[in-house]
């Protein structure tokens, strides 16, 4: 994919600006694999959207014609973004968990855990516990999944719950799939992976319309091409009374610590890209495309579009809103 001429194209076009990158993608074609065979095999599941690309043959055509932005180019169209994005992700996967430690000094990790903490996946009043279905989406190294078995099975002792992990770029797939090996067999019996696209999931037994309890975002949303139609595929797929979860990178109220925030993000961390990882221009993308994320107010109007029910505020933030989280429930 020549996804690093354009970016260098971009950079060049952008650098005037400022802020942070981290996690994930979107998704793709649709596969499945499961974690329960040792040799993690892939388990193909048709779907409308698995014989094209990027978004699926019936979303084409608006693809080409709907324009978006990638970082601070704006003009592309939505299937382009989706191509420069997974050329991304593709380029970051192998240094992804190293790169974010250095660029958040390990913060990352507490938002992770806290993230997961309050959603509390498992919990149930019912005895047996009721079965629990989750979809991590741009989850593709699987911190957040691993975390949410982690919960589910040890804190509250219940293993009744399964988690498919959705990314749209199968390097980061790869890399769940490899560290999902160090995992207890119990917890990788309730696990599989799925290569879709956040804004057209798979409309077949992958992920029938309905069907979920719990759909997770972690530092991914801020990638999709159309974010409000990813938005309303979250909706499609949870149940009624089911939860939106997403943690993403936000926007800063203190006008001192948001200076250093930016002067940090827009200096230092396509550096560290470039030592670390050998790559600039993947890490300046990242920066740029959390700086064009809505605010939390803005965000959490894209949800309540998307016919999810708020509550307070809506979001809650994170380190001065470096990052924040936003929940929304589908109406019963």
């Amino acid at each position: 994919m020549a996804a690093r001429p354009a970016l260098r194209a971009t950079s060049r076009l952008a650098r005037r600006c400022h802020l942070q990158p981290l996690c994930a993608s979107t998704c793709s074609s649709s596969h499945t694999f499961s974690t329960s065979t040792s040799a993690l095999r892939p388990q193909t599941t048709s779907s409308a959207s698995a014989s094209s690309t990027q978004g699926g043959s019936s979303r084409s055509d608006g693809n080409t014609s709907r324009t978006t932005h990638f970082g601070f180019q704006d003009g592309l169209s939505e299937s382009e973004k989706t191509e420069r994005v997974a050329g991304v992700f593709h380029s970051v996967a192998e240094s992804y968990d190293r790169m974010n430690d250095l660029m958040s000094f390990g913060w990352h990790r507490i938002w992770k855990d806290h993230f997961v903490a309050s959603l509390n996946p498992g919990y149930s009043s019912h005895i047996p516990p009721s079965p629990t279905r989750v979809l991590d989406v741009a989850g593709g190294t699987g911190d957040i999944a691993f975390r949410m078995l982690h919960h589910s099975h040890v804190v509250n002792a219940n293993p009744n719950i399964h988690i498919t992990i959705s990314d749209i770029n199968p390097s980061m797939l790869a890399v769940g799939q490899q560290r999902a090996l160090a995992l207890p067999a119990a917890q990788q019996a309730t696990l599989s992976f799925l290569e879709a696209d956040a804004t057209a999931l798979p409309r077949s037994a992958a992920i029938p319309p309905a069907s979920l309890d719990l759909y997770t975002v972690a530092f991914g949303i801020r990638n999709f091409a159309n974010i409000p139609q990813a938005l309303a595929e979250a909706h499609r797929v949870l149940k009624p009374g089911g939860v939106f979860a997403c943690l993403e990178f936000s926007k800063v109220a203190n006008p001192v610590l948001d200076a250093l925030y930016k002067r940090w993000s827009f200096s230092a961390i396509p550096l560290i890209g470039q030592l670390v990882a050998g790559d600039r221009d993947s890490y300046q993308y990242l920066v740029e495309s959390i700086e064009r994320f809505p605010t939390q107010h803005q965000f959490r109007g894209l949800i309540e579009d998307a016919g999810f029910v708020v509550g307070g505020t809506g979001y809650e933030d994170l380190t001065g809103g470096v990052a924040a989280i936003h929940k929304g429930m589908k109406p019963l």
